[in-house]
């Protein structure tokens, strides 16, 4: 989406301003501090989720700054210093910041951005950061398990009507897309990202004429090479069908090529078989059927288990708000500060374990298997340690901390990469058309187990030795605290 240079800077939790204000009165304002953005649960019981909106993060980024509005605002409210008001109108974004591409899987507890910087800073992106993040992945997510349900038939998102406002449609758009949807229905994704935008007709373009027939008959005039036809507006088998097929006969009279029929309600498994029967019986075998109608993975799978001569799929609302399980959960949580040019480890902690968080300043690994080509695991290291791949490598099941697995004749990729030194942008953008053939190649190295919708097999993520000890001595600390 292109930049439509509104400033952002104040769409965030006022918390972080008053913390911002707090540390500069106290002195803290420029300590070196490290964020990590994670998430602890994959949508719907998954077995992973798909990294995504990473580029309009770094749009945020770039274009941080406190306009003249901004402090009078901010003034305003009456509990802000002028000595930090001072230092909001002479703000630079100074932090570095590390990611995970776009299009990578991901799994919980694993830092997928990084921030460090001064506090103030660091910390006052956390909002934006978890905004362009949790909706992307979100979204990609839900819409690839849509994608995998199709069994490599083409899939539209149809959502921009039914999407939570106007970024919810363009990033979803994007987002689906990347996840691999073959279009969108958004025309602006099309003009500002490439996303081939898609569509037909809707049910009032037949009500508008004096009869069906006469609404397909103008519509094919209008698009004689690419037709696709709504069937469904008064009764598909009865009426739909056979006025599409005399449209049909008349293009192909005239040299013409009809593409489709789409069906937007009814029982999609019966009306299709009979669609086809009736389009092949009349020569037209090569007339493609389209099915929308509050589609999801579920949905889609389940008719193609009952025989449904389906060619493509349109999904609007249950995949543009992940109707299913609408929240992405990643949170923002401090892993260390430095203090003398040392980095010092900060823990969070929780009487409920989930939320006990990983110290330090970190980095990821994938092993991949050598022959096979999969992820076999992930491992969260302190940063600047290596895995040595030429040598075995023993990592714990994540569910039995005392079970150990020794792998060999592997791989050790880190995952995440340098977006921002200093402030600057250093990453090379890819397209949404590059994002989403390295999304394809990704996934293709996740086992199938990995993939089911349910009950998928856990995929593992370990710490390193390392990283291990130095959370446990703070663990420890704190408990004989």
């Amino acid at each position: 989406m292109k930049n439509d240079n509104r400033n952002l800077t104040l769409l965030t939790d006022f918390y972080e301003l008053t913390m911002a204000n707090g540390y500069f009165e106290n002195g803290m304002g420029d300590t070196i501090s490290y964020f990590d953005m994670f998430f602890r649960n994959v949508p719907d019981g998954g077995g992973f989720a798909i990294m995504c909106g990473l580029e309009q993060m770094i749009e945020y980024m770039e274009n941080l700054r406190f306009d003249d509005d901004d402090i009078a605002f901010l003034r305003s409210k009456g509990i802000f210093s002028e000595k930090f008001l001072d230092y909001l109108k002479n703000f630079r974004f100074c932090c570095d910041v590390w990611a995970v591409p776009e299009g990578t899987p991901i799994f919980p507890n694993e830092p997928i951005v990084t921030v460090r910087g001064p506090a103030i800073q660091a910390q006052f992106v956390e909002t934006m950061v978890l905004i362009c993040i949790n909706h992307q992945s979100l979204i990609a997510t839900k819409a690839n398990r849509i994608v995998r349900a199709a069994e490599g038939r083409p899939v539209m998102e149809f959502g921009s009507r039914r999407a939570q406002g106007c970024d919810g449609a363009v990033y979803g758009a994007r987002a689906a897309y990347i996840a691999g949807c073959c279009g969108t229905a958004c025309t602006m994704s099309d003009r500002d990202d490439g996303i081939p935008a898609l569509g037909t007709m809707a049910h009032s373009w037949v009500q508008m004429f004096d009869s069906e027939l006469d609404a397909f008959r103008a519509y094919a005039k209008c698009y004689p090479n690419g037709t696709t036809l709504l069937v469904d507006t008064y009764n598909v088998l009865r009426s739909g069908l056979p006025n599409a097929i005399t449209v049909f006969k008349e293009m192909r009279a005239r040299g013409e090529k009809p593409a489709g029929i789409r069906i937007d309600s009814g029982d999609i498994t019966y009306l299709s078989k009979r669609a086809r029967q009736m389009l092949d019986d009349e020569g037209f075998k090569d007339v493609k059927i389209v099915a929308s109608n509050s589609l999801d993975e579920y949905i889609i799978r389940d008719i193609l288990v009952q025989g449904a001569a389906i060619d493509s799929f349109g999904v609007g609302e249950r995949m543009i708000t992940s109707k299913s399980e609408p929240v992405f959960g990643g949170v923002y949580k401090l892993a260390a500060i430095e203090k003398n040019g040392k980095i010092i480890p900060k823990i969070k902690l929780s009487e409920n374990t989930v939320k006990i968080t990983n110290p330090d300043f970190k980095e990821v690994w994938r092993l991949f298997d050598i022959y096979s080509g999969k992820a076999i695991a992930d491992v969260i290291t302190c940063r600047g340690e290596i895995i040595d791949d030429t040598k075995p490598y023993e990592i714990f099941d994540p569910d039995h901390t005392y079970k150990r697995k020794t792998l060999e004749h592997f791989s050790a990729v880190r995952l995440m990469e340098q977006i921002f030194d200093d402030g600057k942008c250093v990453y090379e953008r890819p397209s949404a058309d590059d994002i989403r053939e390295y999304c394809s190649a990704q996934l293709e190295t996740i086992w199938d187990e990995v993939k089911r919708f349910e009950n998928p097999h856990k995929y593992y993520v370990d710490l390193s030795q390392m990283l291990w000890d130095k959370k446990n001595d703070l663990l420890m600390r704190e408990y004989k605290a």
